[in-house]
């Protein structure tokens, strides 16, 4: 797998949650040549199906999302827009930067900031709600208000490029990486016999309400589930005691929304790969699709595998190139160690 190459492709299309249309379509046409089938959800989620060939097999599925964070338009202003966001958005990140309007075609806009010069020294030290900024695209009010109607979606500007020679920086790593991972799983298994019908899920939605993942869930009606997804990376003004180290291996959850037998297995397999892991302790709710996922249908024994990821939810996410190799060559172990009727809680 190419990440450099297939995060350039991914990160660069513009896909808030709810408005994931150009991305799902991408992610369609990576996943046919290395599955037998895939389709759309009625939510647009992803699914690509590698059968094992065996009647009534176990269902795995493999899950990470494709939204992003972003914006949506609720008024104008003079020609200025007004905005809420899609998922958690820090407001910090907001004043001066550049995102894309999602109109057809897409318009360029800045979110208005005052320079320095003419703040005053109260202002300078806090930041400004959402709900007291705009967009600036340059147009008049009447332009604005033709070309770009209320409920518009707008994402922040950007793609993916590396960061010195070991990392990727970019918009969207939450969690296309993540969904990078899983074609690269796909190409490992490529010609190898497995133990159970593979299903990959690139789902919608997940950062407002995981309701593309919901759905897909009670479709497949999987078995077992991974939800492969991005964590807090180390930095310098981050705590070490909840932060995880880029370079430093996959992160595999422990707690109540992890199956102890899959966190268990994970481990096994990581140990003797003589891979590099670290453990994160979820005491609740991991954040990610394997929360409602473990409670669908009549229940889902699931893992989460997480990604190191610096600065996430902003334009400038940072994650290493070999933590996504690693990843996958674990969940590509995992899949072809499965055999029927072994314990799954």
């Amino acid at each position: 797998m190419n990440y450099e190459q297939t995060l350039a492709r991914l990160c660069a299309l513009y896909g808030p949650s709810g408005f994931e249309t150009h991305v799902t379509r991408a992610v369609a046409e990576l996943l046919r040549p290395l599955v037998d089938e895939v389709h759309t959800t009625r939510l647009g989620s992803v699914v690509g199906v590698r059968r094992c060939g065996r009647e009534n097999a176990p269902r795995l599925l493999l899950d990470a999302h494709l939204d992003e964070i972003g914006f949506i338009v609720t008024g104008h202003d003079e020609g200025f827009l007004r905005f809420a966001p899609l998922g958690g958005v820090d407001p910090r990140m907001l004043p001066d930067r550049e995102v894309v309007i999602l109109t057809d075609p897409p318009i360029h806009g800045v979110v208005a900031c005052l320079p320095p010069h003419v703040q005053t020294a109260e202002d300078m030290d806090k930041s400004l709600p959402v709900k007291d900024l705009y967009i600036d695209v340059g147009l008049s009010r009447e332009e604005a208000e033709k070309r770009i109607p209320v409920g518009t979606p707008a994402a922040y500007r950007g793609g993916c490029a590396p960061l010195g020679e070991d990392l990727l920086s970019g918009k969207a790593l939450d969690d296309r990486c993540g969904f990078a991972v899983l074609l690269d799983v796909l190409e490992r298994l490529k010609g190898k016999e497995l133990p159970v019908d593979l299903y990959v899920l690139g789902s919608t939605q997940e950062e407002t309400h995981s309701t593309g993942a919901i759905t897909a869930a009670y479709e497949i009606a999987p078995r077992l589930c991974v939800a492969v997804d991005v964590t807090h990376g180390d930095s310098p003004d981050a705590s070490k005691h909840e932060t995880f180290k880029l370079g430093g291996g996959p992160v595999i959850g422990v707690g109540p929304n992890c199956a102890r037998s899959l966190s268990g297995r994970l481990k096994e397999l990581a140990k003797e790969l003589d891979m590099p892991i670290q453990i994160e302790v979820m005491s609740g709710s991991s954040g990610t699709n394997a929360w409602p996922i473990q409670v669908s249908r009549e229940g889902v024994a699931t893992a989460v595998v997480s990604i190191p990821e610096r600065y996430m939810h902003t334009p400038v996410e940072v994650v290493h190139r070999k933590d996504l190799e690693d990843t996958a060559k674990l969940l590509a172990a995992f899949v072809e160690s499965l055999g029927e009727g072994e314990e799954t809680c």
